[in-house]
């Protein structure tokens, strides 16, 4: 055999395997790098019965747990703070179902959180899913100053009622005891973790605010996302929806099951909404 032959498939190994390697090093980079830069996304709305501008930022699938700790909490926070919102909501799921039982790290952490207008949430799945301790997750938000809207819903100004209900899947939604309490003459936004509820959700609300999706995750060209975990598929993926009431699907900070993203950055939302000119 021609020594040349017997050194070339060497050779060729020398050479693609350090290529397929990097490659492989590059690709698991961008999809995990992917899950921890997240960005801002702006948005100016007009809002029925809304008699003064509001400036509200929106947090959703924050998924505290193995994959993202105080580091990305911190990071989320602070950005939050210095959009200085008059509202701060977070949009369920507040946890992940891998998370350990020290909650002390998301406490100190979300308790920095303030706005005038106060910082609400919602339940999501994840937290209902570790539906033993959803009491204690509970007075933990509660000490660091973020309040449940649990089916319910609160006159936040005159002219504005914030209104929040349970978890699709794992809780047990309630819009018509939500906006029960809502006055006429104000403008209503309603936060439901899941967007499947949207077809729900009557054309009276201004405004209704949602997570989960987080955007499918990985985003392919052409495609889109293959998985979006709604029974929609790609309806109500992420931004905003076509449904009765005008809706947003923010695409969220954290991420499900694996700390990867593709195509689909993490955000943090921040709404301007204003009075609608008649």
């Amino acid at each position: 055999m021609n020594p040349t032959e017997m050194t070339l498939p060497t050779t060729r190994k020398r050479v693609l395997i350090p290529i397929a390697m990097k490659v492989g090093q590059l690709f698991s980079k961008t999809l995990v790098g992917g899950a921890y830069r997240f960005g801002i996304t702006r948005h100016r709305v007009p809002t029925d019965r809304l008699t003064h501008p509001l400036k509200l930022v929106q947090l959703s699938d924050l998924h505290f747990g193995p994959f993202h700790q105080r580091k990305s909490l911190d990071a989320w926070v602070d950005a939050t703070l210095a959009e200085a919102p008059e509202v701060i909501v977070v949009t369920g799921d507040f946890i992940d179902h891998l998370s350990g039982a020290d909650l002390e790290p998301l406490a100190s952490a979300l308790k920095k959180l303030r706005a005038p207008l106060g910082v609400w949430g919602v339940w999501g799945n994840h937290d209902r899913s570790r539906a033993p301790h959803i009491q204690t997750l509970e007075q933990v938000l509660d000490r660091s100053g973020i309040k449940i809207l649990n089916n319910r819903g609160v006159l936040l100004r005159n002219d504005l009622f914030l209104a929040g209900v349970d978890d699709f899947h794992n809780g047990r939604p309630d819009l018509e005891l939500a906006l029960g309490a809502r006055p006429t003459d104000a403008a209503c936004i309603l936060l439901s973790h899941n967007p499947d509820l949207l077809p729900q959700v009557p054309a009276s609300v201004g405004l209704t605010l949602c997570g989960h999706t987080h955007g499918g995750q990985i985003k392919l060209p052409l495609i889109g996302p293959p998985l979006t975990s709604s029974r929609y598929g790609k309806r109500f993926a992420e931004g905003w929806v076509e449904a009765a009431a005008p809706a947003y699907v923010s695409r969220g900070l954290g991420t499900s099951m694996l700390p990867i993203r593709f195509n689909c950055p993490p955000e943090l939302s921040v709404l301007e909404l204003l009075p609608t000119v008649v």
